[in-house]
């Protein structure tokens, strides 16, 4: 159905008269009188009846009108759902308790005033294909496997290092220390049952194993981070990594100690990618937000893989 027909037709409806309609739409009375009759030939039924006033609807007009009205709310909802600055800002976070979800929170309460959609996509490849195509605005990455760089019109900032921390149960031989360096890590098993190969956090914890020699095992089924903080509070053998903003709560019974890791500590690298052309003014509030309130990169004492993402 011609959208432009019903706008036309409840124009007319509203004005009582085609002229008065021709002069609001800003075209022809010529024009509203084909517009009108090409709606009434589709339908097959008369809209209007010519009276000494002007143009009334008839018993098919009348039963029409709520419709087409209908019918254009429709329209402009769906435009204004993919047109920039009317639409929310689309971004991707790998995990809803992570530090890109914080990030994000935090933006929310500095700029309630801005509709969000937040999204959780797993590949980077996807989030890549996901902002190249407009189906989100930005994706929070930690880094870009190495020999695999961005494509050209993907633009990148590096936004947050996340300090990692060892989580044990109170059994754990590391349990009582307040921090660990990373040579006392060496020879106790860390569990990651999370880490999916060719994944750029995969990448990310083979450069830190080839780097300090840890043992990392990534055995076993991923159920969940319920599962996995279940399994490190009843095994005194296992300990894992956990982001030092990443939000976690576990049963009081469980003991389990989050400690810092120092000398160095190794930093997960968060960056944010978006589409270099992307229009939607609220991106850009977004990225001055974050260049304001995260800290800075390359600290002294902090390590992170050579080939991450440059800021």
């Amino acid at each position: 159905m011609d959208l432009e027909a019903v706008r036309t037709f409840v124009a007319v409806a509203e004005a009582g008269q085609f002229q008065k309609a021709a002069a609001d739409l800003s075209i022809t009375q010529q024009a509203v009188s084909k517009r009108i009759a090409t709606l009434e030939r589709s339908l097959g039924v008369r809209l209007f009846t010519r009276a000494p006033r002007g143009a009334e609807l008839t018993i098919d007009g009348q039963a029409f009108l709520p419709h087409a009205r209908e019918l254009l709310r429709a329209a402009e909802r769906a435009v204004g759902s993919v047109r920039p600055g009317r639409r929310p800002l689309r971004v991707d976070v790998i995990a809803s308790r992570g530090a890109q979800s914080g990030l994000m929170r935090g933006f929310h309460r500095a700029y309630s005033e801005i509709d969000l959609d937040v999204v959780m996509l797993f590949e980077i490849e996807t989030a890549v294909a996901a902002i190249r195509s407009g189906a989100i605005d930005a994706s929070f990455r930690a880094v870009a496997a190495p020999g695999r760089p961005l494509p050209e019109d993907i633009e990148s900032v590096r936004v947050l290092d996340e300090p990692l921390q060892l989580l044990t149960g109170p059994a754990h031989a590391l349990a009582g220390a307040r921090s660990v360096t990373v040579a006392q890590l060496a020879g106790h098993r860390i569990w990651m049952p999370g880490i999916v190969p060719g994944t750029e956090w995969g990448a990310y914890y083979n450069d830190l194993v080839a780097e300090f020699g840890l043992t990392i095992e990534a055995t076993g089924p991923n159920f969940g981070s319920d599962a996995l903080l279940d399994t490190i509070a009843d095994t005194p053998a296992l300990a894992t990594f956990m982001g030092g903003q990443t939000r976690l709560i576990w049963p009081a019974g469980h003991g389990l100690r989050r400690i810092p890791v120092t000398d160095p500590t190794p930093v997960y690298p968060h960056s944010l990618l978006w589409h270099r052309d992307n229009p939607h003014p609220a991106l850009a509030t977004l990225r001055s937000h974050l260049a304001a309130t995260t800290a800075g990169h390359d600290i002294a004492g902090t390590w992170a893989p050579a080939w991450v993402i440059p800021r």
